[in-house]
């Protein structure tokens, strides 16, 4: 090992350093790559590390680390072999920051292992040793809700995984008949089909549409007196829905999330647009101060304010699911310049409204309405300029007979199934292409 001379003068002639983790012991390197920093002289007392959380999926892994005050942090990259080096200053290494190696699952995409080492006092040194090469994006974000001070980690991989490509693999399509006529629908609603699953005929695109499970990772939406918590039912009946589309002779669905991650409003957005979606569904579960509210909702985009107090009270509880969520504010800003164009939105609305108005009859028929009629208010996430976009509340989650509902297998695919039922009868009525595109960007 060097000696701090050693290492003292190596500081002073670069702040680009990583440390490799060897029994507990670490050796100083220069390093060639650029860092990630935060100036931590603000920090006078260690600061302690509430939690720190994984979430794996596909699309990204997230690295959470959570306290009661600002994290100064450092992140470094190293190559041969792949591996992330995330120093904390002003930390003390708490019991909850040394189990995140358990908290490592093998099935994760991107992360091997992890290795934690107290650096010096008040200062950690974690080391993420990688499966490939990752575009981590590092951020913080200040506290919010029942969160404190937190500093995320996202690792991407370096060549994500187009959302068009991807569903016409699923599905076996040819690419060149995404640009084909869609089909009107077949047969009404509650026929079998004698076609294979996996789309329209030969030649033909099928009607795409795309599901968009509500919350996710760090934001739970809303949580039922039994613990029930509203990104797993709306995962769950989200993937049911899909399973239905899919099987669906002139239909076929993508997911906007397929696992407990959480996707920032405006790229379910941009998701949607990229796979050339002729109609985006939201699926949520609603709630209320009071365990009485009971009901199945569906809402449209509105220009001009909610057509309800309690629909302008939705919109902003769901709106600030970002802020829950967790999003790289640079990240976001780049989405919302590409998605939010201001073009056919009253015709976007007309089309909305139609198709709510089908899905709300159709659900209405497995579970009592909360209101007869689509509402309407400023989801971000119904902002498609060119896509027909829709919010359903299958049932309220704070009411404990819904949110048994809400639990059941069963009633979830009677849900599903309601909504497609809904959706069918929408395309018998407004073929895709009867409407004017502006393409998916």
């Amino acid at each position: 090992m060097r000696n701090r001379a050693d290492a003292d003068r190596i500081a002073l002639r670069s702040a680009l350093t990583v440390s490799l983790s060897r029994r507990r012991m670490f050796q100083w390197l220069a390093l060639p790559a650029a860092s990630i920093l935060v100036p931590s002289a603000a920090w006078a007392a260690a600061s302690r590390i509430a939690s720190a959380r994984l979430w794996p999926a596909q699309e990204y892994t997230r690295i959470i680390l959570e306290g009661p005050a600002p994290i100064a942090y450092q992140l470094s990259m190293l190559r041969v072999p792949n591996r992330i080096v995330l120093d904390l200053d002003g930390v003390e290494l708490t019991p909850d920051l040394a189990q995140l190696p358990s908290r490592l699952q093998t099935s994760d995409p991107y992360i091997a292992g992890i290795r934690i080492g107290q650096k010096g006092p008040g200062a950690v040194r974690i080391v993420f040793d990688l499966k490939t090469a990752v575009d981590p994006q590092l951020f913080a974000l200040a506290p919010v809700a029942e969160f404190g001070h937190r500093v995320i980690l996202d690792l991407y991989p370096l060549t994500p995984v187009d959302p068009m490509m991807a569903l016409l693999a699923e599905g076996g399509h040819d690419p060149a008949a995404t640009a084909a006529t869609a089909p009107a629908p077949g047969p009404p609603a509650g026929a079998k089909s004698s076609r294979p699953s996996g789309g329209a005929a030969a030649g033909q695109r099928p009607i795409t549409i795309a599901i968009d499970p509500g919350h996710g990772g760090e934001d739970p939406g809303a949580i039922g007196p039994r613990g029930t918590y509203e990104k797993n039912v709306a995962l769950a009946i989200g993937k049911k829905l899909k399973r239905i589309i899919d099987a669906d002779r002139d239909m076929r669905a993508m997911l906007t999330r397929d696992d407990d991650y959480y996707v920032p409003l405006a790229t379910r957005v941009q998701k949607a647009r990229q796979v050339q979606a002729d109609l985006f569904v939201s699926v949520h579960a609603d709630a209320f101060r009071v365990p009485t509210a009971r009901g199945s909702s569906v809402f449209a985009l509105s220009e001009h304010g909610a057509t309800s107090a309690a629909a302008s009270w939705l919109a902003q509880k769901e709106n600030s699911a970002d802020l829950i969520g967790g999003v790289n504010i640079d990240m976001r800003d780049k989405a919302v310049a590409h998605t939010m164009i201001d073009m056919l939105q009253s015709a976007q609305i007309n089309d909305s409204l139609k198709a709510g108005r089908q899905v709300l009859d159709g659900i209405g028929s497995v579970n009592a309405l909360h209101k007869a009629a689509v509402e309407q208010a400023g989801f971000a996430v119904l902002k498609a300029p060119d896509i027909p976009s829709i919010l359903v509340e299958t049932a309220f989650i704070s009411n404990p007979d819904e949110e048994l509902k809400l639990r059941s297998d069963r009633h979830q695919a009677r849900f599903a199934e309601s909504m497609h039922d809904g959706i069918r009868r929408y395309f018998a009525q407004n073929p895709p292409l009867a409407r004017k595109r502006t393409g998916a960007g």
